[in-house]
Order: C-alpha cells, then sequence, then structure tokens
C-alpha cells in the first residue's frame, strides 16, 4: 500500500479549508521533502483565501514558513540528509505550501534550524527576514553584509515605517548591520519603542508623525529630512504625508513591500516596489536561508517579535487566521504540529 500524508486544502476562493489524504511526495532532483513540527500564519494565506492573492490553481495549499526534520532528500542534494532539523520558506500550491504535513521545496529555500531557536521560533522567520532582505537590499540599495561583505552604500538616514511589523523588526537589524554609523528612525506604537531600539533603531516616534513629520526631520543628520524611506507595511498608501520627511537635497529613495495598494510617490522620489522571493536573484542571495541561520547561531540577530502559538495540530491553522485577520501588533502567530 502506497503510503500517505494530510494536506490542508481550499478548494475554491473563500472556500472552506479540509483535511485531504494525498500520496507521500517524492522529492525531485534539487528538492528537500520536511515533516513539518510548526508553521507560522501570515497576513498572504488570508488573503489568497479569500481574494485568490498568488494561487494559481485549485485546490490549493497555502502557508510560505515552516520549520520541521528532513524526510527525505532529491538527487544532488548536498548539506541536507533525513533526521536533520531545518526550516525553509515553503511556496504556493499543493506541493510546497507549509500547511501539510510533508513539505516539498527546493533546497535553496530550507536552512539548519539553529539550535538556539525551538521549531515554532524558526518557522517564525523565513519570509519576514527575506522580505526585509529586499526591501533593503534591492529597494534601497544597501547591500546586506551577509550577502555581500564588499558592498557599500551612501545613505546616512533611514526612515522605517512600521518598525513593530515583523518585516520592520528584521529591517532595523539588516540595516544596523549594513550602515553601522547611520540614523535609523522608525515609528510603530509606544509599546515597542524600548524593544526597536535595542533591535538598532537609533530613535522611535509615535506613528502620528507619519502624518505630521517635523520631528523626524529633525531627527535626522542636519534635521533636513532623511534619506530613505521603507515602508513595510503600506503605512504610505494612508498618509502620504509622510514623504515630507524626505531630505529635499538628498537621495529620495523609497522602498516599498507589497502588501496591496501601492503608494502614490511624489515626483523626484526614486521608489522601487519590492516582495520576498526577489532576494534569491541578488548578488548572493541563494545564501540567503543559510545566511539567517548563521546570524542566529552566531547571535548576531534577535527574534524579531514575540511568537505566540495559537494552537497544535492542521485544525488550528483556520481559527489562528481567524484571530491573524482582526488585527496583531509586535507578535507572530505560530502552530504547533
Amino acid at each position: 500500500m502506497s503510503k500517505t500524508t494530510t494536506q490542508l486544502q481550499v478548494d475554491k476562493q473563500g472556500g472552506l479549508f479540509s483535511k485531504v489524504s494525498v500520496p507521500a511526495p517524492t522529492p525531485e532532483p534539487g528538492e528537500v521533502c520536511i515533516r513539518a513540527k510548526a508553521v507560522a500564519l501570515n497576513p498572504l494565506d488570508w488573503k489568497s483565501r479569500a481574494f485568490g492573492v498568488m494561487v494559481q490553481s485549485w485546490p490549493a495549499v497555502f502557508g510560505v514558513d515552516a520549520a520541521g526534520v528532513v524526510d527525505s532528500v532529491g538527487s544532488n542534494v548536498k548539506g541536507f540528509q533525513p533526521g536533520d532539523e531545518v526550516f525553509c520558506l515553503c511556496g504556493m500550491g499543493n506541493r510546497a505550501g507549509a500547511f501539510q504535513e510533508i513539505i516539498t521545496v527546493p533546497s535553496h529555500l530550507v536552512a539548519k534550524k539553529p539550535t538556539k531557536l525551538s521549531f515554532e521560533e524558526a518557522a517564525s522567520l523565513p519570509i519576514c527576514y527575506l522580505t526585509a532582505a529586499a526591501a533593503v537590499n534591492d529597494g534601497l540599495k544597501v547591500p546586506l553584509p551577509q550577502l555581500d561583505p564588499t558592498g557599500t552604500s551612501s545613505l546616512e538616514s533611514v526612515l522605517v515605517l512600521g518598525g513593530s511589523s515583523a518585516v520592520g523588526a528584521n529591517a532595523i537589524q539588516q540595516l544596523r548591520m549594513a550602515l553601522p554609523s547611520a540614523t535609523i528612525l522608525t515609528t510603530s506604537s509606544a509599546q515597542h519603542h524600548a524593544r526597536l531600539i535595542e533591535l538598532g533603531a537609533t530613535q522611535c516616534f509615535d506613528r502620528s508623525a507619519q502624518n505630521d513629520t517635523a520631528a523626524i526631520r529633525a531627527a535626522a543628520p542636519g534635521g533636513a529630512g532623511v534619506d530613505a524611506i521603507l515602508d513595510p507595511v503600506g503605512a504610505a498608501v494612508s498618509a502620504p504625508a509622510v514623504f515630507t520627511a524626505l531630505d529635499p537635497s538628498g537621495p529620495k529613495v523609497f522602498s516599498q513591500v507589497v502588501t496591496g495598494p501601492t503608494a502614490e510617490v511624489p515626483e523626484g522620489v526614486n521608489s522601487t516596489t519590492v516582495f520576498g522571493r526577489q532576494i534569491f536573484g541578488a548578488k548572493g542571495g541563494m545564501s540567503a536561508m543559510p545566511g539567517l541561520a548563521d546570524l542566529y547561531q552566531s547571535g548576531k540577530y534577535q527574534l524579531p517579535v514575540k511568537v505566540e502559538v495559537t494552537g497544535q495540530g492542521l485544525d488550528a491553522i483556520e481559527p489562528g487566521l481567524g484571530k491573524l485577520m482582526k488585527g496583531v501588533s509586535g507578535c507572530k502567530y505560530v502552530v504547533s504540529l
């Protein structure tokens, strides 16, 4: 009798989750099959279900972050073997989605789990770290030392909007590593300010400063405004006045993460729209996942936000996504499997 595994599928846009038994996967060359121990919940998951975002066909298996144990590896895969504890970026589609017992992904999306992290903590990291990396490296044109140690940037000040988001908190850490002497400003609720300073921010402001940027401009070197803005949360869509935080005589760089509608950018601002997976096309980008593991294992990086386990088992994913849809701040929801 052939072996089977269980997937959490959605049969149509707006449809219900259901557990479906399918044949256990066999890895193709270059692929790794991972038995999931924990999966993270992301806004993309409920947006895919509700609106069909990034869904190529139905039924679909969602989920983009996971951690677990290697079940099997395909030919040409080096560095992984059955039993290894790993974490990974997952894909869209039946084989690669995170919401199932055995996930199958290309080996460059996988890294050894840092021993100091639990499966739940490790599962919270990939997409937010990679998205922040793309926002810094591709959007701001600031080379990341973990990917390109020889790269340089002339930016002296950056404003990170929504610094307490998982992507924002990752971006603050990466900017501090790439630009050790830069002024890194951020906006968030006051309850998160101390934590963001610990992660590398120079100064924090309440989110209301996005509509009245005088204090932000004054905190930048020379008091004229910042060189660049990184927006991981779509803040500039509802607060277009934030562009007045840019130094009018500076490079005026704007890095915008794809989260939904994009901001209308003023003339003269150098804008780039980014998404997480594009970091793999950057210089050194194919080592992004092992690089992330090395940063944690070496103690150079901290968990960007608190991890909260919302339940256990595939059945806990749907109520967890319902909780996520209501909003979350400074926290990442994870389900144990």
